[in-house]
């Protein structure tokens, strides 16, 4: 099945729902963006495995998110693009894996976990996954508020993307869809809540995966967000007691 995962029988609604493809990356905001385009669609997942550092883990999350939210198909794929490349904590190992900074808000400059323009090669592969399954959407989970400062995480970034479908795509009728752009992650929490997305599958950590190490930027951002919803993370800590006092300081 060339990778392919077919998720629960019961689950395949009928093929008159549209179909969307969905950006899995396994973390947080892409379940609960995955938990919205299943209402409402006969949902696919792609999931990239591309040499980052919690490589195996997240790809777990993201199978085990589209197996609990009954994706019609997950399609995992590998690319060695980044790693090659280098530049980032993420995908190079001379570079470390910093803590979230204390004089500063994260956000404010570009960290070095930064992966260059990797968000244009994901929607690549969504948006020609999509010409191929006759879907009219792909979402993707993709946060500005409260996030690392990616470049490729801004509005504006996926306006000029929507242009490049409409002028490179055989019907130019693919929407790129990011629902939670404009959210913070406590509301993104609840909304998960709400939705019932699998929040305890998700992995967010740039380092660690057996535990989250609790403080590097995606760990301190997920520990405020479910600390300012008033509610308890599931996923396990490196140090439970000092990442719960962390998330009430960043």
């Amino acid at each position: 099945m060339s990778g392919k995962q077919v998720s629960h029988p019961q689950q395949l609604v009928s093929s008159k729902r549209p179909r969307a493809v969905v950006c899995l990356s396994g973390g947080m905001d892409s379940a609960v963006c995955a938990a919205l385009a299943a209402r409402e669609s006969e949902a696919f997942g792609l999931h990239f495995s591309y040499g980052q550092r919690t490589e195996r883990r997240e790809l777990e999350s993201a199978r085990n998110v589209a197996k609990s939210l009954g994706f019609a198909e997950f399609l995992p794929l590998k690319i060695d693009i980044f790693r090659q490349i280098g530049g980032s904590a993420l995908t190079d190992s001379s570079i470390d894996v910093p803590a979230a900074p204390e004089a500063e808000p994260i956000g404010e400059s570009i960290p070095v976990t930064y992966v260059p323009f990797r968000n244009a090669h994901f929607l690549s592969a969504a948006v020609s996954w999509a010409e191929v399954l006759g879907a009219k959407k792909v979402f993707i989970g993709a946060v500005e508020q409260d996030s690392s400062g990616y470049p490729d995480c801004r509005p504006a970034y996926y306006e000029a993307f929507q242009q490049l479908i409409r002028t490179g795509t055989r019907d130019a009728d693919i929407e790129v869809l990011t629902p939670l752009i404009h959210m913070r992650k406590s509301e993104i929490v609840l909304l998960g809540l709400e939705l019932s997305a699998p929040l305890h599958l998700t992995w967010s950590c740039y380092s660690g995966e057996e535990e989250a190490c609790g403080v590097c930027d995606s760990c301190a951002l997920r520990l405020r967000g479910f600390a300012q919803a008033g509610v308890e993370d599931q996923i396990p800590y490196r140090g439970r007691r000092m990442a719960g006092a962390f998330s009430q300081s960043v």
